[in-house]
């Protein structure tokens, strides 16, 4: 299992665009992948749940993966998160 630890940087932090392509990357790994924010969780497979997080920009998100291709899941979604979900 790993974790990482996430600002947002994006505008409008995870709203429906960044969530759908966040759930769409998830979707990619077999490994089951959690984001924590706010003191919430949510299944990164899952848009609604995704969605439910409230993220804004300038907050923080935690991402734990525990799988066997989690190393590149964790790579494919800091790469989103740090090109700022391709928004900017």
């Amino acid at each position: 299992m790993i974790k990482r630890k996430f600002a947002l940087k994006n505008e409008v932090g995870i709203h429906a665009r960044p969530a759908a392509l966040f759930v769409q990357t998830s979707n990619n790994y077999e490994s089951d992948i959690n984001v924590y924010c706010n003191e919430r969780i949510a299944d990164a497979k899952s848009i609604l749940s995704v969605l439910t997080l409230g993220a804004e920009m300038g907050m923080e998100i935690v991402i734990e993966i525990n799988g066997s291709d989690e190393k590149e899941a964790l790579q494919a979604l800091a790469k989103l998160i740090e090109n700022k979900f391709g928004e900017e």
